[in-house]
């Protein structure tokens, strides 16, 4: 199970929110969030979030119907700053996470550099149970924080 969910969880996460897509968002199931879905074999994964500059949210996966694993997740930008700082912010935190990799399927990559922007991720555990932090700064000031935890649902 381990590699299909790996191998179906890095396809999710890479065909929702890091594409910007509208082709992943549906009708919330909750009023006031937002709603991606990603479907592919036997699998169905859900992500609902609530909030933009600072957004707290939940990854679900399904495999035939029951849910077998979930992250939640809280973080944003620093309030200082301007809407249009942020949609910056998070068009470089989409390229990081398109990035994802088998060995760190949870968000983005290690690290990431791309101009004045510094994407880091650090975590502990596995598919089965974890706990991980990224960051991003700018200029050498972080500018945005999100923690995250979770694993398989038992």
């Amino acid at each position: 199970m381990d590699k299909g969910l790996l191998d179906f969880l890095i396809k999710a996460k890479i065909a929702t929110y890091a594409s910007k897509g509208n082709n992943a968002s549906v009708k919330p199931l909750m009023e006031g969030s937002r709603q991606l879905e990603f479907q592919d074999g036997d699998f169905f994964y859900r992500d609902i979030y609530f909030g933009m500059s600072y957004f707290i949210g939940q990854e679900t996966v399904y495999h035939f119907g029951n849910p077998i694993w979930s992250m939640s997740y809280a973080g944003g930008v620093e309030k200082q700053y301007e809407i249009e700082f942020v949609q910056e912010v998070y068009a470089f935190l989409r390229k990081s996470m398109r990035m994802i990799t088998s060995e760190s399927p949870f968000r983005g990559p290690k690290e990431f550099i791309m101009e004045d922007f510094f994407y880091s991720d650090a975590h502990s555990g596995n598919l089965s149970q974890f706990v991980g932090e990224e960051t991003i700064t700018f200029r050498n000031k972080e500018v945005y924080r999100l923690n995250y935890s979770g694993g398989y649902i038992r």
